[in-house]
């Protein structure tokens, strides 16, 4: 699954997305970027394919990108092959708009189609290029980047959490959320978002987790919320409790590794948390999920199923975007 971090605030914000990024690596991803605007520089981006440490390494572990806000992704390669030209974050054809993006847009090739013919090129094969190029049309015609963005979400259809950022608004980034994961982190003089509460959680345990159509505006001492109808809207906050130390690998070589290792106390705390008076108590579970992993060419490939209560098992892929409620009522 692909990942998305972005800082704004008063520390260098190129370190800061590397470190977000390294602790979303369990996710899966073949690609990794930065965007990061500079007064000096502009709209700074690197991205390369292959492992996190290639990006690292390009930009001497952030040290070779001045700017204090800034996005971040690691992708997962689903319109166009693993490569640098693929690879997010994406930038319009004038220079001014950056965008990282988790989700599929649906309809990008009758987008695509739009923007040729108003003269648009395109360096990817991504539907994320697609939205990044569709904000810059807007905002050519309305010189707001928050309006521009409603524009284009009214046009895109499908699922997105989309970080932005735009080179003539240097104080503040974007974020939009439906159907992907997002939340936005509370720090001391600076703000977050990501896609992942292991991301942020070692500068903040104060979230707000977006909702299906909400927009967010995030500047280092504010964020302001519009909900689906463009509106101004209040969140929220809560409190990360858990240990950080879940979010990390505690010595093991890789995730995976460590998840095997910690299968009987997950066993343990699963078990003994439904056992009353000598009972294994079920009745408050509306559903759980199964993960089963099998090999296939030698490559582990998770499995997702959903049991519902009338005992009928749905495959997760094939949900699509159906209404996820209405299929597990």
């Amino acid at each position: 699954m692909c990942g998305i971090i972005g800082y704004v605030g008063h520390q260098q914000a190129a370190p800061i997305l590397l470190d977000g990024l390294a602790r979303m690596e369990y996710r899966g991803y073949d690609s990794a970027g930065v965007a990061v605007r500079s007064e000096t520089k502009g709209l700074q981006i690197y991205k390369s394919k292959g492992r996190l440490q290639v990006l690292r390494d390009m930009i001497r572990g952030g040290k070779s990108i001045e700017g204090t806000v800034g996005i971040g992704h690691t992708r997962w390669a689903t319109h166009g092959e693993p490569n640098d030209s693929n690879a997010h974050p994406h930038l319009s054809g004038d220079g001014k708009i950056a965008v990282v993006h988790n989700g599929i847009i649906e309809n990008y090739v009758e987008l695509r189609d739009f923007l040729l013919s108003q003269g648009y090129t395109f360096r990817s094969e991504t539907d994320t290029e697609v939205v990044t190029q569709l904000i810059a049309f807007y905002y050519a015609e309305c010189g707001n980047a928050l309006e521009a963005v409603f524009r284009v979400l009214r046009r895109i259809e499908g699922a997105y959490a989309l970080g932005i950022l735009c080179i003539d608004e240097p104080e503040h980034f974007i974020a939009a959320r439906k159907d992907a994961p997002l939340l936005i982190g509370y720090g001391e003089g600076c703000n977050f978002i990501a896609s992942d509460v292991t991301a942020i959680i070692r500068h903040t345990r104060d979230v707000s987790y977006m909702e299906d159509g909400e927009v967010a505006v995030i500047s280092a001492d504010r964020v302001q919320f519009y909900n689906a109808m463009e509106q101004p809207i209040e969140k929220e906050h809560h409190t990360v409790d858990w240990d950080i130390s879940a979010a990390e690998k505690g010595g093991y070589a890789h995730f995976m590794l460590k998840e095997i290792m910690e299968q009987p106390e997950a066993i343990r705390k699963t078990a003994f948390s439904r056992i009353h008076d000598n009972r294994i108590v079920f009745e408050d579970m509306i559903h759980y999920t199964m993960v089963k992993t099998t090999m296939f060419n030698g490559v582990a490939h998770p499995a997702i199923a959903i049991v519902r209560r009338d005992g009928a098992i749905e495959i997760i892929r094939e949900f699509g975007y159906e209404d996820f409620k209405s299929r597990m009522s």
